[in-house]
């Protein structure tokens, strides 16, 4: 028997991959006041043969009501880390829905040392409340 690999669940674009985690904040949350607070954990690693910088981040929020918003600015919390080949960046940061779930996308602007600039994805990750899991 052979065995068999399965696909990574993240692909490189452009070299960069992103893997995301997300966890419901109950203590930061008030669902009597539609309020949901939610946190993620981000890690972006540059699985390329060459350096990136990342320079900008755009967050497509889409909330369990269909209501979508964009959030674009400079870096990620505080910083435009520079990734050499095989270095990683992670950090944490959160998000407030008007539902107990929802899904956030998006994409890093990234720029090569010579100038050339690409949009790294972000792929789609939920998030939920335990019960709405289900």
């Amino acid at each position: 028997m052979t065995e068999q690999k399965r696909p990574p669940l993240y692909e490189a674009d452009h070299g960069i991959v992103v893997r995301v985690e997300s966890a419901f904040l109950p203590e930061h949350s008030a669902p009597r006041d539609g309020r949901w607070a939610f946190s993620y954990t981000v890690t972006i690693v540059n699985d390329g043969p060459d350096a990136a910088t990342l320079l900008a981040r755009h967050w497509i929020i889409t909330d369990g009501n269909g209501d979508v918003e964009h959030v674009r600015g400079p870096g990620v919390v505080g910083y435009q880390p520079a990734l050499k080949p095989g270095q990683s960046f992670s950090y944490t940061s959160g998000a407030i829905l008007k539902t107990p779930r929802g899904i956030m996308q998006g994409e890093y602007l990234m720029q090569r040392p010579d100038g050339s600039r690409f949009e790294a994805d972000i792929p789609a990750f939920a998030l939920a409340t335990p019960s709405a899991i289900h």
